[in-house]
């Protein structure tokens, strides 16, 4: 078993590919436009929020995947990330996001399909020596814990 197989598997199974738990995809296919843009309380996000953060830091860490270029810190603008503009609610942006979202994991399994097996066990030196492998399974997890946010904020609509 290669790093690039386990990190593939992940990927999948977070994306498409049911598991342990409901991919995203399957969580979303069924989503109404108003649940997918509804907030809960003024602290928290919607789903369509969640999914944007989702699409931002998988395509950060892909675009630098890529490139092999590590730059900024992103931390201070992670907020930014789960806006969602108001005068953007509608069917027609949803079905972007949601395009959006497939692509950057499409683009994602392309990029470890095509990669070397050892460009996964190099360190990268500006971000703590964390070896690729550690990074992109480290995406996964936060992937997983947001699709568990997702999937809790479904349910929790659809009982109301």
């Amino acid at each position: 078993m290669s790093y690039k197989s386990i990190l593939l598997d992940q990927l999948n199974a977070c994306y498409d590919d049911p598991s342990w738990f409901t991919p995203l995809h399957d969580i979303l296919v069924d989503l109404t436009l108003e649940e997918a843009a509804y907030v809960q309380s003024e602290q928290g996000h919607s789903i369509w929020g969640i999914v944007n953060h989702l699409i931002f830091w998988n395509q950060k860490w892909l675009e630098r995947y890529i490139s092999e270029h590590i730059e900024g810190n992103y931390s201070a603008q992670n907020d930014a990330t789960f806006v969602v503009d108001p005068s953007e609610i509608n069917d027609l942006q949803w079905m972007e996001t949601l395009h959006k979202l497939e692509s950057v994991f499409r683009d994602w399994n392309k990029a470890l399909e095509e990669s070397d097996e050892n460009k996964l066990i190099q360190s990268i030196p500006s971000f703590f020596n964390a070896p690729w492998w550690r990074v992109v399974s480290n995406l996964c997890t936060h992937n997983a814990y947001h699709i568990g946010q997702i999937m809790l904020l479904k349910k929790t609509m659809r009982q109301t």
